[in-house]
């Protein structure tokens, strides 16, 4: 079957494809919410830190996605809720959206805050993202000095969730007025087009029903990292859309956060 996009804006639309997806925000912000009334976190920039009860078995960090436009930490605070149950700390970092800020300048504010938070919580890192998120978390791991090399050696995993790991076809679409992505800028923020750090596994995990073209983005990050030498897999979630692909992250026992949560 030849696979062949014709109207790019449709190909990264999610929520047109996706029954009642009207509903989902405002049950984000009401758990959310109710998350942070229970476990209130310690500030991290703009962003939030949850911390478990007893010392921490490690650091979850989730950064959140919205196209690099919308969306803030707050809206998903209760996706901490299946690491801390299991004894990690949780770091969400904030980073200024787009058109107030280029990618490229997103990726130094999350490596600012990841390292922040390494640096009052101690153990194995484990990253996580989603969408743009998952872009973000896959850059902190790329062979570029974006981060320190003391925090990068501490992680043991990352997991972008459906991420968006070659920018270029963002070019073609209608967002990209916001995001001002050019050839350069998208040749430099891709992980697709970028080198791994060596010895850090990478799953990149996607829901069944998701767009063709965030399946074929996972695939593609997993594909070529794992050609140039990193531990690799792909997970295809099998009933799962953009919008429910993250809810793993909310139970202790989900095969997501088992992929995730792991130490040396």
């Amino acid at each position: 079957m030849i696979y062949h996009v014709t109207d790019w804006d449709d190909a990264y639309a999610n929520g047109a494809h996706i029954p009642q997806a009207e509903g989902f925000v405002p049950r984000w912000q009401s758990a959310a919410a109710a998350f942070r009334k229970a476990h209130r976190p310690q500030p991290l920039g703009r962003g939030h830190l949850f911390h478990p009860g007893g010392t921490p078995n490690g650091l979850m960090v989730f950064i959140h996605g919205g196209y690099w436009m919308r969306f803030d930490p707050g809206m998903w605070s209760h996706l901490a809720a299946g690491a801390l149950a299991r004894g990690w700390a949780v770091a969400m970092p904030a980073y200024t959206l787009a058109p107030q800020a280029r990618i490229a300048r997103m990726t130094r504010e999350v490596a600012a805050a990841v390292t922040e938070a390494a640096g009052a919580i101690g153990g194995p890192i484990a990253l996580t993202g989603h969408s743009a998120g998952g872009h973000l978390a896959a850059r902190m791991i790329c062979d570029d000095a974006t981060l320190p090399d003391a925090v990068a050696a501490r992680v043991t995993a990352c997991v972008p969730i459906s991420p968006l790991t070659d920018l270029r076809p963002l070019m073609r679409t209608a967002m990209n007025e916001t995001l001002r992505l050019d050839a350069a800028e998208a040749a430099t923020e891709s992980p697709a087009l970028l080198a791994p750090r060596q010895g850090i596994p990478v799953t990149t995990w996607v829901g069944g029903m998701e767009r063709p073209e965030f399946i074929r983005q996972a695939r593609l990050l997993a594909d070529i990292w794992a050609g140039l030498g990193a531990p690799t897999d792909c997970v295809i979630d099998p009933g799962l859309h953009h919008f429910d692909v993250i809810e793993g992250l909310e139970r202790a026992d989900s095969p997501l956060l088992d992929r995730l949560l792991v130490s040396r």
